[in-house]
């Protein structure tokens, strides 16, 4: 069995060579081939399609010609990245099956709010970007300044891929950190410069089916070592010496009860009200996948779609993490600080149990299964900075006039600039702690707030055109003032988090959750101090002044709203289960 042969790997006297800097393990040449042929099929896509973008339309939306399926799916993989893949297989480590609330309660709720509610409202708009809905429904103040703070967290996020991709180079096989970087960088910017926006999602539909091919390596055959789930929770159990890793809601009772030290309401309130919402509902990323549907009824059914298979998804990612706690030796793994000391951090968790269970013929497929999550995630970003650029900065506000060709050409060559700029982010985050909590600081400086502009927009006509724009602001700038204050002074996180037990995670939380309520608090008042538009101007842009089209279903159970409840009914059993 391959775990076997890691399993003497790991127990060998030369397993000190590896905390040297060795490479894990070395590819044959089938390994070899799989990773040459998969690089060649993405950038023979990006050929392919480049004679079916030659519009604006085409390029940056797709041609608004994808089925229901397949925006679902990139929808799903165009998330499906470094966070995902290593942050939290990482976490998992850390945190135990804690991790897992950013699958489900982290994202099910707001995928499917965003496919009933929301996602109607954008796509009869017809608007390109979500900084195009918020021109619409504000005017130019929050489309600018949502525009700017967008492009910057989408080269940041895509130095996040770039980073990881090279981390596992280095970890797995040895190779040199910029090499990978490098060579990951040139084929997504090749791909997405040819195709746009419709061969970002062909590749990322081709992604996400190998990562599943991939990735489910590691945790059959880890199950099969440990001899399945109730053993894994009983080894971790004795490993550990305490139970609060295998649990998802019996230990949030109190911050000191569980290892991620975060209570309850930070979870329920800052993840799954306002970090979750904010993420599937207005970052522009993943509604970008949704907004290129062939109709209305496919751009509702997409996230739904999406949803279903987001909740498969800890079985790839969070159960490798739960299986190291089980068969790593406890040397081998160390804080974030370990390569000081010659250990292996949280997040290469995942590749360690990578080399644990593949032999040689199948690391090649693990290692492309890695390599096409992060080139998802780069080319996810990559794409949306595109056409923010684009669209609502570059078209908006500096050359207003200029012809289709001329936006296609500055589309496909911000695309390189975006992808320049990333590799420079992709060096700001050796200095972060765990790629998770850089990630999760993103989302509550820049998402958290925008949820707060976004929803009241949609929701309320009162909201008026400053307000949106100042409520923005004043949520944004809440969040980095919290984050500067106990970066500078650690004692703050328990004003932040409410309670002296609360961790950095539970400071995460409570800043989106702190950001998103005085941006909703500053657009009230704001907007009951400045006069609204007339509601004439508000159609199809707010519920209330806006009629909703007809879908024409043929049959109930083609009705998003059934499948929507499904998927909620599912999605309560898992909780309980794992209670």
């Amino acid at each position: 069995m391959p775990f076997q042969y890691a399993h003497r790997l790991f127990s060998h006297p030369q397993a000190l060579a590896f905390f040297q800097g060795k490479s894990l393990a070395h590819l044959n040449g089938v390994d070899i081939l799989v990773i040459a042929v998969y690089f060649a099929i993405v950038i023979f896509i990006g050929f392919y399609l480049k004679g079916s973008t030659n519009t604006s339309e085409e390029f940056f939306m797709a041609g608004r010609e994808m089925t229901a399926w397949i925006a679902g799916l990139s929808f799903v993989s165009a998330n499906l990245g470094s966070l995902e893949l290593m942050g939290w297989a990482g976490s998992a480590y850390q945190y135990g099956i804690l991790a897992t609330h950013w699958y489900w309660i982290g994202a099910i709720p707001a995928m499917l709010f965003l496919g009933i509610v929301m996602m109607p409202f954008y796509y009869i708009s017809k608007t390109h970007s979500v900084p195009g809905y918020l021109h619409l429904r504000y005017g130019d103040g929050a489309r600018a300044l949502s525009a700017v703070s967008f492009a910057f967290m989408t080269v940041l996020m895509s130095g996040i891929n770039m980073y990881s991709m090279a981390i596992v180079m280095k970890v797995v096989l040895g190779w040199n950190l910029n090499f990978s970087i490098w060579v990951s960088s040139i084929t997504v910017a090749l791909y997405v410069a040819l195709g746009g926006l419709r061969s970002a999602i062909f590749n990322e539909v081709l992604q996400f089916l190998l990562i599943w091919l991939g990735a489910l390596l590691v945790p059959i055959l880890g199950l099969i070592e440990v001899g399945g789930w109730t053993n894994l929770r009983q080894q971790i159990l004795t490993n550990l010496g305490r139970n609060d890793y295998v649990h998802l809601w019996s230990t949030l009772g109190h911050f000191h009860d569980n290892p991620m030290g975060i209570h309850w309401t930070g979870i329920v309130f800052g993840l799954g009200m306002v970090i979750s919402f904010g993420y599937w509902t207005t970052d522009f990323l993943v509604v970008q996948r949704v907004l290129s549907a062939h109709n209305l009824r496919a751009a509702r059914m997409a996230p739904i779609i999406g949803a279903g298979f987001k909740m498969a998804v800890p079985f790839i990612v969070i159960l490798p993490g739960l299986l190291a706690l089980s068969v790593l030796p406890f040397h081998l793994v160390g804080a974030p600080e370990a390569a000081a000391t010659g250990q292996h951090s949280y997040n290469e968790v995942l590749p360690l149990m990578l080399v644990r269970y593949c032999s040689p013929g199948l690391l090649g497929l693990g290692v492309t299964a890695l390599i096409a999550g992060f080139m998802s995630g780069m080319a996810g970003n990559v794409s949306a900075f595109s056409t923010v650029w684009t669209y609502d900065i570059y078209g908006a506000f500096l050359n207003k006039k200029a012809t289709d060709q001329h936006y296609v050409a500055m589309g496909r060559w911000c695309t390189f600039i975006g992808v320049l700029i990333s590799v420079g982010t992709a060096y700001l985050v050796q200095h972060a702690a765990s790629i998770m909590d850089y990630v999760q600081a993103l989302f509550s400086f820049f998402i958290a707030p925008l949820f707060g502009t976004v929803i009241l927009g949609m929701l309320w006509k009162r909201a008026t055109r400053a307000a949106g724009f100042w409520g923005l602001l004043a949520g944004t700038l809440t969040a980095i003032g919290l984050w500067a204050w106990v970066h500078n002074d650690p004692s703050a996180l328990r004003y932040v988090a409410l309670s002296a037990d609360a961790k950095t995670m539970a400071e995460d939380m409570y800043r989106a959750l702190w950001s998103w309520l005085v941006c909703v608090i500053v657009t009230i008042v704001v907007s009951l101090m400045t006069k609204p538009k007339p509601e004439a101007e508000l159609e199809g842009l707010v519920y209330g002044a806006s009629k909703i089209p007809e879908e024409h279903d043929d049959h109930w159970f083609q009705k998003p709203i059934i499948w929507a409840g499904i998927i909620a009914v599912l999605f309560v059993v898992l909780n309980v289960i794992f209670w």
